[in-house]
C-alpha cells in the first residue's frame, strides 16, 4: 500500500454536450519517499491525475487513496484539511503574493492553516528552508526582484513550509532556462533525499524524467509505461496493472 495510489480512476469532463474522457481507468501506486514523473504529450492527463491526487478534482469513478483514506468519501473540511497538512503545491507559473517578500511568501501557508505554530519555531523552520533554497540575502525582496529560477525557489519553500508528506509539482521547470531548471531539479532531488518528502511531477521535461526513480508514461489517458529504476525490467504495463 503506497502514500498515494489510483484505483480504476477514470476522469470525463463535459464540454457542452460532449463528455471527453481525460483519464481511462488508471491505477498506481506511489510510495513514501518516491521522486516520480508523470509523463506524457500535450493531452495525455498527467496533469489531470496530478489534479486528482492534489485534490482539485475529482475523479469521474475510481478512487484515489492517499495516506490510505478513500478521498472520494472525505468531506469538504476535511478534504480542505488534507490537502493543507499533507500536500504542498508547486507550480509553473509560481504564484508568488506580489506584495509579499521572500519570508512572508513561504510563511503565507501557515496563516492558513489551524497548526498553531510558536513564533521562534516557526521563523527558524523558515530561516532554514531559505537557506536550504539558496535565497539567504534575498529574504526581504520582493517577487518583482527575483530572477525566475529564485521564484521558483520561493514557490518550492513555500511548498515545503507546512512540512507536507507530498510535494505536487506541475512543470516547475516549464518557465526557465535549460541551466535554471537542472539546478532546481538538482535541489528538489536533495530534499527529496534529505526529508523523503515524496514528489510527484506532472512534465515534458526530460532532465527530471532521467532524474526520477519512478516512471509512469501517459497517452491518450492511459498507462503506456510504469516502472522503477530499481526494475531490472522495466517492462511497460498497461492501465490495470
Amino acid at each position: 500500500m503506497g502514500i498515494v495510489e489510483l484505483r480504476e480512476v477514470h476522469k470525463v469532463y463535459q464540454l457542452g454536450k460532449v463528455e471527453v474522457p481525460a483519464v481511462k481507468g488508471v491505477s498506481f501506486s506511489i510510495e513514501k519517499g518516491d521522486f516520480i514523473s508523470i509523463a506524457g504529450p500535450s493531452g495525455s492527463g498527467k496533469t489531470t491525475i496530478l489534479n486528482m491526487i492534489g485534490l482539485i478534482d475529482q475523479a469521474s469513478a475510481g478512487e484515489v487513496l492517499i495516506d490510505n483514506r478513500p478521498t472520494s468519501k472525505l468531506k469538504d473540511q476535511e478534504l480542505t484539511r488534507l490537502r493543507h497538512e499533507t500536500l504542498g503545491f508547486i507550480f509553473q507559473s509560481f504564484n508568488l503574493i506580489p506584495v509579499l517578500n521572500v519570508w512572508e511568501n513561504i510563511e503565507f501557508p501557515l496563516l492558513l492553516g489551524k497548526t498553531r505554530v510558536g513564533k521562534a519555531e516557526k521563523a527558524d523552520w523558515i530561516n532554514h528552508l531559505i537557506e536550504e533554497v539558496g535565497l539567504a540575502d534575498w529574504r526581504k525582496h520582493k517577487p518583482n526582484e527575483l530572477s525566475g529560477g529564485q521564484r521558483q525557489r520561493v514557490a518550492i519553500a513555500r511548498a515545503l513550509v507546512t512540512k507536507p508528506e507530498i510535494v505536487l509539482a506541475d512543470e516547475p521547470t516549464a518557465n526557465l532556462d535549460s541551466a535554471t531548471g537542472e539546478q532546481i531539479i538538482e535541489l528538489m532531488k536533495r530534499i527529496n533525499r534529505e526529508l523523503e518528502t515524496t514528489f510527484i511531477f506532472s512534465t515534458h521535461d526530460s532532465k527530471i524524467v532521467e532524474i526520477a526513480d519512478h516512471i509512469i508514461r501517459l497517452r491518450d489517458g492511459l498507462i503506456t509505461e510504469n516502472y522503477r529504476r530499481s526494475d531490472t525490467s522495466q517492462a511497460a504495463v498497461s492501465a490495470g496493472a
